[in-house]
């Protein structure tokens, strides 16, 4: 492989071959490197000697990178466009490093491409500080849709999949069933019991409740308080009922002592639950205001029971029981 560099270059060379970025050139009409530095045997545990022709570059790609990187830099070059690819580069012996080809094409004086020059940076702890951040992210987004005690889904999430499942309630005309419910006298458990036993109280009943429904887009979430919602697509009103049975009777498997209710001495739920296929004039939230008075019938009739309706379209977020 032949130097590219002129006699009184000499300098620049050596300054180039001291820095840690990986200088190459490859001749267009040939395909073949004219050049690349020595740092890339440090790095990538290649010679310089293995480097001939463009095909070791694409080799020594990713596999899952090969292919969008060598036809992005083939059709950038073609067009006399300066580039720069991120990929992960093969190693020596097996491993991965990613790289950042930051390449300049050189061109003749009829405009066509004639060589390319470039450089390769060693990027790997940007990409992992990257893939830190990422993740991050993604605990983040996670977070803020999640009850942070329980660890269902928050009012947040309740609140966006409502709304897409209501469009879709609307146009595929299935019903769309909402069961609301709470802890029975749960004032009086915090006042006996402490926070502590609160708290744990609200999760094992977050798992009893997640556990009562099985198919993917069902949601189960924390309403507020004591208070939780399950959002139950493309269910009919028997079904709904059956489901929230199933509530009350896991919840009831629990066992947890309440000596302060006044229905029960263990823990029990008290439930509104509503079924509606959508019309154009319907709200959401109106819905969700007709359950939350079937949940407050239940209340007033005696708890530990669970109070059903039928919401029509006729008035808007009625319910009747």
């Amino acid at each position: 492989m032949h130097d590219p560099f002129q006699a009184d270059s000499a300098v620049y060379k050596t300054l180039l071959e001291s820095t840690k970025a990986i200088p190459w050139k490859i001749d267009w009409a040939s395909m073949t490197f004219a050049y690349i530095g020595p740092q890339i045997e440090p790095l990538l545990g290649w010679t310089q000697q293995s480097w001939i022709s463009a095909n070791d570059w694409a080799e020594r790609i990713h596999e899952e990178d090969r292919e969008r990187v060598v036809n992005f830099c083939i059709a950038q070059s073609q067009s006399g466009i300066d580039h720069e690819a991120d990929y992960r580069a093969l190693t020596a012996d097996g491993r991965y490093v990613w790289i950042r080809d930051v390449v300049h094409v050189l061109r003749n004086a009829a405009g066509e491409t004639e060589a390319l020059v470039g450089f390769m940076f060693d990027i790997s702890e940007r990409k992992k500080t990257e893939e830190q951040l990422l993740a991050l992210q993604k605990q983040l987004e996670e977070y803020s849709y999640k009850d942070g005690l329980t660890g269902i889904n928050n009012r947040r999430m309740f609140d966006s999949v409502l709304e897409v499942e209501w469009a879709s309630a609307q146009r595929s005309r299935r019903p769309l069933s909402l069961i609301l419910l709470d802890i029975d006298f749960f004032k009086q458990f915090n006042d006996h019991y402490g926070h502590i036993q609160g708290d744990d109280c609200l999760r094992r009943v977050a798992e009893a409740l997640e556990a009562a429904v099985v198919r993917p887009r069902d949601c189960v979430a924390r309403f507020g308080g004591e208070e939780f919602v399950l959002v139950l697509p493309e269910t009919d009103a028997e079904s709904a009922k059956q489901i929230a049975e199933r509530c009350r009777k896991l919840v009831g498997h629990l066992r947890i002592p309440h000596e302060q209710s006044k229905v029960a001495q263990l823990l029990t739920l008290s439930l509104g639950v509503g079924t509606i296929i959508p019309e154009a004039h319907d709200s959401p939230m109106a819905f969700i205001e007709a359950v939350d008075r079937l949940l407050y019938q239940a209340k007033q009739q005696g708890r530990d029971r669970l109070l059903q309706g039928h919401c029509s379209s006729g008035e808007e977020g009625a319910c009747q029981a």
